[in-house]
């Protein structure tokens, strides 16, 4: 069957602007009863007046009644004013349908990213993503911009890195290309934002201020210079790394061990299966000073973990140690403790709010918190810090920590 054709007086240029106004209205996707035309000059006047069957012409802004305009339509025409604008103009839209599904696209988009596992992991990252929602969806695209915002979580997953080549990281994590965490791309520009959320810097503006923050976190690290401490630790095995930690142990000492050395594969299990984490080497000082070679197995990261710490972590833990973190009560601290116990399989260890308020009752004098976020493991920890505004410093509850070793 063949789709009528608008009889050529409809579809003459002078009653275009008619079409094309009526048009836009309807395309809205709102109800239309009345359309206010113009203005129109005298021969689109006529025209109208013509259309409508009107004896006189119309002023130069008439308002046009649809159903008027139906009824006159239907005498000299079998299609109906749908079908006339879409023969003369196009198809109608639905403005406010398209507004109402991109507006429900982004609300999802952004539910999506707030309640990432890596998001919820580390908390800290939420000023990140509101930072992602303040600057909108790239090109308008609610596709390309979770295509984006993936890539970047992918990379952030796998931060620390253990010290790769930026551009064989990024081949690694971003579909094979070499190129995708180059300076000035927007996957590294966004992901060095979110670090520099993580570690509440700012964020990075020159080139040597960018490469320093992938370094920091454990991309193109040296092998050498990046160490971590241990302590206590008495390896199964009987490599390079098992003989060190084990001498080191044996003689009532702390081992710097570096990611070189970390590297080597070897049988690294603990046969007491526990290792305790510090954020403060003060810690692992005084347990040293106390126990002497008879210390407990600890790792300290000295503040944020770089990624031979992170790797000697991951590889006790593949050995089937148990990890137990603890750090400072403090806005940072927290952050720290969710980093790494998202990075790793490490629990917390007395970090939880009865803690806190336990060592605030012996230390009520301390420095302010600082920018806190929500700490994952215990709610009632962001609350009760919250509420006290002050900060208990791993050093303070240092007793209390060696105690529990003891035991």
């Amino acid at each position: 069957m063949t789709t009528p054709t608008p009889a050529t007086r409809l579809n003459r240029p002078a009653l275009r602007p008619v079409w094309q106004t009526i048009h836009d209205r309807l395309s809205s996707g709102r109800p239309v009863a009345r359309v206010r035309l113009g203005p129109l000059d005298d021969e689109q006047r006529e025209a109208l007046a013509d259309l409508m069957g009107w004896d006189r012409l119309p002023d130069t802004h008439p308002t046009l009644t649809l159903t008027h305009l139906q009824a006159a339509l239907a005498e000299t025409s079998p299609l109906t004013l749908t079908e006339i604008l879409t023969h003369i103009i196009g198809p109608l839209h639905d403005r406010a349908g398209d507004r109402h599904r991109r507006n429900n696209e982004r609300a999802a988009l952004w539910e999506w990213l707030d309640n990432h596992p890596t998001i919820h992991a580390q908390p800290a990252l939420l000023a990140w993503t509101a930072h992602c929602r303040t600057t909108g969806l790239i090109d308008n695209s609610t596709t390309r911009t979770r295509a984006l915002l993936t890539s970047a979580l992918t990379v952030l997953s796998a931060l620390p890195a253990s010290g790769e080549p930026l551009p064989h990281f990024a081949a690694r994590l971003v579909h094979g290309n070499s190129h995708a965490l180059d300076d000035g791309t927007r996957l590294s520009t966004l992901t060095l934002r979110a670090l520099a959320t993580l570690y509440d810097q700012d964020p990075p503006e020159s080139a040597q201020q960018r490469r320093a923050l992938w370094t920091r976190a454990g991309v193109a690290d040296d092998g050498l210079s990046t160490t971590v401490l241990a302590a206590g630790l008495r390896p199964t095995g009987s490599g390079l790394l098992s003989q060190l930690t084990t001498l080191s142990t044996e003689a009532g000492h702390a081992t710097s061990l570096t990611l070189a050395q970390l590297r080597t594969p070897e049988d690294f299990g603990l046969p007491d299966g526990h290792v305790h984490i510090t954020e403060n080497p003060t810690i692992m000082a005084m347990a040293l000073n106390r126990f002497g070679r008879r210390c407990p197995a600890l790792v300290c990261t000295s503040g944020w973990p770089n990624s031979a710490a992170i790797h000697l972590l991951r590889l006790l833990a593949e050995k089937g140690a148990t990890l137990h973190y603890h750090g400072d009560f403090d806005g940072e601290g927290i952050r720290i403790a969710a980093h790494v116990m998202d990075k790793t399989s490490a629990m917390p260890w007395q970090m939880a709010a009865t803690n806190y308020l336990d060592a605030l009752s012996l230390n009520p004098r301390g420095p302010s918190i600082g920018r806190l976020t929500p700490v994952p493991w215990d709610p009632a920890l962001t609350t009760a810090m919250t509420e006290h505004g002050t900060a208990v410093l791993e050093e303070t509850v240092a007793s209390a920590l060696l105690d529990d070793l003891a035991r």
